[in-house]
């Protein structure tokens, strides 16, 4: 079975496309859950086009991936669930946007609980604490919206040079997605 890396800093993880679990499980969750969610908490950048994603189950464990460097994320908006083992350390820590930097001088720190979920911008400076004793497994879902990123890359800040890719690629596409109605919803 193929085995990608989740992202370019964790090395140990699994993509769930691979195991084929986006169609029956993400893109579900993603349509039915997030994205309404999303349309008011995050009106301003993609929350209601959300159409595509990235998730990946990451492990942290002694020997292995203890910590996460300070970094942002290739989506507009994360999801970071704990889903488990015993563990200590390892909080999660937030700065600014990378795109209006800031000197990380007293991150705030969210301590990960079991079965629990964070949710914040791609773009936000974030990383994780050292791992203290245990194994941490983490449930990151990268979320995008192809309406933002398609006039500006999240990642190198220009107007993207689109290519034809299989799947979700990066998130971009040729054609605009249609806008959830958030009168709708509520």
């Amino acid at each position: 079975m193929p085995k990608g890396r989740p992202n370019t800093m964790n090395n140990y993880g699994v993509l769930l496309h691979e195991l084929g679990l986006d169609e029956p499980l993400v893109t579900p969750l993603r349509e039915r859950f997030l994205q309404p969610l999303m349309a008011l908490l995050y009106p301003d950048c993609g929350g209601g086009q959300l159409d595509s994603h990235r998730a990946f189950v990451v492990k942290y464990a002694l020997g292995q991936d203890l910590e996460l460097g300070c970094h942002y994320d290739n989506a507009e908006l994360t999801l970071n669930v704990a889903l488990g083992k015993v563990f200590t350390g390892g909080a999660l820590y937030f700065g600014g946007l990378f795109q209006a930097p800031t000197a990380l001088t007293e991150p705030l720190e969210v301590e990960h609980v079991v079965g629990q979920g964070i949710l914040h911008r791609g773009g936000q400076l974030h990383g994780a604490r050292p791992l203290a004793t245990g194994e941490r497994w983490n449930l990151i879902i990268w979320l995008r919206a192809s309406a933002v990123r398609n006039r500006l890359c999240p990642m190198c800040c220009r107007a993207p040079d689109l290519v034809d890719d299989e799947g979700f690629g990066d998130g971009f596409t040729r054609e605009e997605p249609a806008t959830v109605d958030v009168c709708a919803l509520t």
